[in-house]
């Protein structure tokens, strides 16, 4: 289904930048711990939090309630989960129910209610005034995302229960569920609560802001979760800027599988932040490409990165393809022209990764200011044939070097040493591979990249024969092939050197602006 997604400006005038309020779960196993965490919540930027009662290890209601109710520093929102819904309560449900009325007439300024014991708990307090307590029905699927229909059904039903906060918790099987999530926010008539859990539903927690969501929850420690995929409260507000996002805010991302130890969206919403551009970047961990792109055709979505293992399917979905890029046969960068919403694809993996390298051997040779690259009639090793190597595979056979392809599986060597002019190793062969002294070796495979960091591609006796290495895992900065490499006599170049020129071009492609190099530099020296 091809959603187009719409932002709801037409309930945006006159908005703050965000209108979406940020809520932090508080945990605690006694009342004790729970007063000090909202204080640290109220510190920490919070608007809200929500007391989850069935984590007490004990919890004497009438006191302790009043306790919380009485020495709160934030809005207090309770919620008594019970196991069927995924909590922690296993008792018997009138005590439960009872103990969040009792909330509601301590001045509670919300409690939630699971939709399958709201009809009776709204018959319970029927004709009662309660001054100020907001009532959030919610319901919770563990399983999937049910179809826009059945979502629209189910918002129906809250509101028939005579909810005044509607809540949606579902779960993303893929990311292209969050948009149906989206749907149903963008249109809803009701404060809306929605969210989809799990790593794939991520950006339901920050773009809700955008598309008109009552709340979004950060925690105030990260791994203390009181649902599956939660961001950090920290995150939320210093690393996404959710304050500032509202809804013409543009959406950019990092589009890959695995995603989450790019250091991407710390640089480009930060060089964001620091010019007031009105973007957010954020994860985005996508199985199918094709799918993904359709799903998010709006031009909301303007541009986004793309890394392992989608760079080669992101040459097929694109509308329009960078001769360079076609060449390589792999894109790092999608941009979605305003004018007509055609996607188009560039490299700029290669840019970066061959200009760092030769900055590393000009630094050897003192920098001989010729316009010859230093990579000139260099033996050239690139391990891996995947998109990122025949991208580095290009960018030296480019400035005069002699390519060598070396990977696991020797045909798809043969295949890129083919197109490049060049030869063929198989990954096994390379250890006992020195035809000369001074070679430049460049890994663009994951090997050694976290959490496998005791794995490298090539044996450090062999190293001998190279006078410089690059790596292009850059989590962590030194891998152990680069650790070996230096300790054999080697130039080293990191994949972070690689990672920082080309995210000047992207940043150039995403926003029409100058890249601040200076600040994207600074970011990653305190990475």
């Amino acid at each position: 289904m091809d959603l187009q997604l719409v932002s709801p400006s037409s309930r945006s005038e006159g908005m703050r930048k965000s209108e979406t309020l940020i809520c932090a779960p508080i945990m605690g196993e006694s009342v004790d711990q729970m007063k000090i965490d909202v204080h640290n919540a109220k510190a920490s930027g919070a608007d809200l939090v929500e007391i989850r009662l069935d984590s007490l290890n004990t919890f004497n209601p009438y006191e302790d309630l009043n306790t919380l109710i009485q020495d709160h520093a934030l809005p207090l929102l309770f919620t008594y989960r019970p196991k069927w819904e995924g909590g922690m309560y296993d008792g018997d449900e009138n005590r439960r129910l009872d103990a969040l009325r009792l909330a509601m007439e301590l001045g509670a300024d919300y409690v939630d209610i699971e939709l399958q014991v709201a009809p009776q708990f709204y018959d319970s307090i029927r004709g009662k005034t309660f001054n100020k307590t907001k009532v959030i029905v919610s319901s919770h699927n563990y399983q999937c995302t049910p179809s826009v229909e059945d979502l629209g059904n189910l918002v129906a039903r809250i509101q028939a229960t005579g909810a005044d906060i509607v809540k949606i918790a579902t779960t993303a099987l893929e990311i292209t569920d969050v948009a149906r999530m989206f749907q149903i926010m963008v249109h809803s008539q009701v404060p809306f609560i929605g969210l989809v859990m799990g790593d794939r539903g991520l950006i339901s927690r920050i773009l809700c802001t955008k598309f008109g969501g009552y709340l979004t929850f950060g925690t105030l420690k990260s791994g203390v979760i009181s649902a599956p995929g939660q961001p950090t409260l920290k995150d939320l507000l210093d690393l996404y800027n959710l304050r500032q996002l509202g809804p013409d805010t543009k959406v950019y991302g990092i589009i890959g599988k695995p995603v989450s130890h790019s250091k991407s969206p710390i640089l480009y919403n930060e060089a964001y932040k620091s010019v007031g551009f009105d973007g957010v970047y954020v994860f985005l961990l996508v199985d199918d490409l094709a799918n993904f792109l359709r799903t998010y055709s709006s031009t909301d979505f303007v541009g986004f990165s793309v890394t392992i293992p989608h760079k080669e399917a992101a040459l097929k979905c694109c509308d329009e393809v960078d001769p360079v890029a076609k060449l390589i046969g792999a894109v790092n960068c999608i941009i979605r022209r305003p004018t007509d919403g055609k996607l188009i694809g560039y490299n700029t993996d290669y840019v970066g990764a061959i200009s760092a390298i030769e900055d590393g051997l000009r630094g050897k040779h003192n920098g001989s200011g010729t316009a010859i690259s230093p990579l000139a009639g260099k033996l050239f090793v690139v391990i891996g044939a995947g998109g990122a190597g025949k991208a580095l595979a290009y960018g030296a056979k480019e400035k005069g070097a002699r390519i060598v392809v070396a990977n696991r599986t020797y045909d798809r060597a043969r295949e890129l040493a083919d197109v490049i002019g060049g030869d063929a190793l198989a990954l096994a062969d390379l250890d006992n591979y020195h035809p000369e002294d001074d070679m430049i070796l460049a890994n663009t495979t994951s090997i050694g990249m976290q959490p496998k960091v005791d794995e490298t591609p090539i044996s450090k006796h062999a190293l001998k024969s190279y006078s410089l290495v690059f790596d292009a895992v850059y989590t962590p900065k030194m891998t152990r092939l680069l650790k070996e490499a230096e300790e054999s006599g080697a130039t080293v170049v990191t994949g972070l050197e690689m990672f920082i020129g080309q995210a000047y071009e992207q940043y150039e492609k995403f926003t029409g602006l100058p890249a601040p190099k200076q600040l994207f530099k600074k970011i990653m020296e305190n990475y």
